[in-house]
C-alpha cells in the first residue's frame, strides 16, 4: 500500500499538468452552457451586414489575420490607444482592415444576454468563419474559449507586407507553413485593395521608372486608369482609390480558386500574390486549386482553423 501510494503521489504533478492543459485548451461549443445562443446571435448579425455589403467578408478576414499575426488571436487589434500607448490598430498596415463596427455590435448584443461571458477574440474568429461561408467558402467548425488580450502596442506589429517576397512572408508567419500561406492568400479573391499598396508596380517597379514586366498588359492599362501616379508620396488611405482584388474576374465577392488563375495569368495586383507563380511548390498548388476547387475550399478551412489557434489565451489568461 505504501509503495502504491508513493507511485500515485509521484505521478500527481504530471496528472495535474495534463488536467490543467486540457482545461485551458480551446473546445467546440465552449459557450454551450454559459451562453448557448452566442453563435446564433453573432451569425445573424454578420448575415445582416453581409446582405448590405458583401465586401464585409474580406474586411473580417483581414481583421482576423491582422489580429492573429500580432501576439496571437487575442482581439488586441480591436483595442484603442490610451495615454502614451499607441495601439496596434494605428500601424499603417492596420489602417485597411474593416468590420470593427460589426464586432462591436455583436459584442453589445451578447453583453445584453450573457454579460461578461463571450470574448471578443472568439467573436472575431466566429464572425470571420461565417463571412467565409457567406462568400461561398466552407462553413468550418472552430473551437472556442479564447480570452482577450489586454496589451496592444504598435511596436509589436510585424505583418507580411503586400510587396514581400515569399521567403520574407514565411519568416513573418506565426504557426503557418508555405502550404498554409499559399492557401490563405486565396482570401484575396474577394474584396477591395487600395492603390497605394501596389501603385509602384504600375509606374516605378523596383525603382526602374517602368511598370512590373510580369503584370498583364491589359490589367496594367486598366489599373493605371484607376490608380493615377501619386502626387503626394505620403500614403493617405482615407482618400486613396480602391480596386477589386481580382479585377479581371466577374466574381469579386466569391471566395473561390479563381484567384489562382489570375496569379498564373499575371493578373495578381499585389506583388506577394504574383510571387506564387514563380516557385515550383506554390505554382503546383495553384494549379491544383484551379482544377479542383473543392480541394481549395477544404484546405482553406483547415488553414483558417490553424490560423485561429495561433498563440491563443485561454483559461485565466
Amino acid at each position: 500500500m505504501n509503495l502504491l501510494m508513493a507511485v500515485l503521489l509521484s505521478a500527481l504533478p504530471i496528472l495535474v499538468a495534463l488536467l490543467a492543459n486540457t482545461a485551458l485548451s480551446l473546445e467546440f461549443h465552449f459557450y454551450r452552457n454559459s451562453c448557448p445562443q452566442a453563435e446564433m446571435v453573432q451569425r445573424k448579425i454578420v448575415k445582416q451586414h453581409f446582405n448590405k455589403d458583401p465586401s464585409l467578408s474580406a474586411g473580417l478576414l483581414r481583421l482576423h489575420f491582422h489580429d492573429c499575426f500580432t501576439r496571437g488571436c487575442d482581439a488586441s487589434v480591436l483595442l484603442d490607444s490610451k495615454g502614451d500607448n499607441v495601439a496596434e490598430k494605428e500601424a499603417s498596415l492596420n489602417l485597411s482592415p474593416r468590420g470593427f463596427e460589426v464586432i462591436d455590435e455583436i459584442k453589445l448584443e451578447l453583453e445584453k444576454q450573457c454579460k461578461g461571458v463571450v470574448s471578443c477574440a472568439d467573436i472575431l474568429a466566429l464572425a470571420t468563419r461565417d463571412g467565409v461561408a457567406l462568400s461561398g467558402g466552407s462553413s468550418y467548425h472552430i473551437p472556442t474559449g479564447r480570452r482577450n488580450g489586454t496589451i496592444s502596442t504598435i511596436g509589436d506589429v510585424q505583418l507580411p507586407g503586400p510587396s514581400f517576397s515569399i521567403d520574407a512572408a514565411l519568416s513573418a508567419l506565426i504557426n503557418l507553413d508555405l502550404d498554409d500561406l499559399t492557401t490563405l492568400l486565396g482570401a484575396h479573391s474577394i474584396g477591395f485593395c487600395h492603390c497605394g499598396f501596389f501603385v509602384d508596380r504600375l509606374y516605378n517597379f523596383e525603382g526602374t521608372g517602368l511598370p512590373d514586366p510580369d503584370l498583364d498588359p491589359g490589367l496594367l492599362d486598366s489599373l493605371q486608369k484607376k490608380c493615377p501616379i501619386p502626387i503626394n508620396q505620403i500614403f493617405n488611405i482615407s482618400i486613396d482609390p480602391t480596386v477589386f482584388m481580382t479585377p479581371m474576374t466577374k466574381t469579386p465577392f466569391n471566395l473561390d480558386s479563381s484567384f489562382y488563375r489570375g496569379v498564373l495569368d499575371g493578373e495578381a495586383i499585389l506583388l506577394l500574390d504574383q510571387e506564387l507563380a514563380f516557385t515550383d511548390v506554390t505554382r503546383t498548388l495553384a494549379l491544383t486549386y484551379i482544377n479542383k476547387p473543392n480541394v481549395f475550399r477544404g484546405k482553406f478551412s483547415k488553414a483558417m482553423i490553424k490560423l485561429g489557434n495561433a498563440n491563443v489565451l485561454t483559461g485565466r489568461d
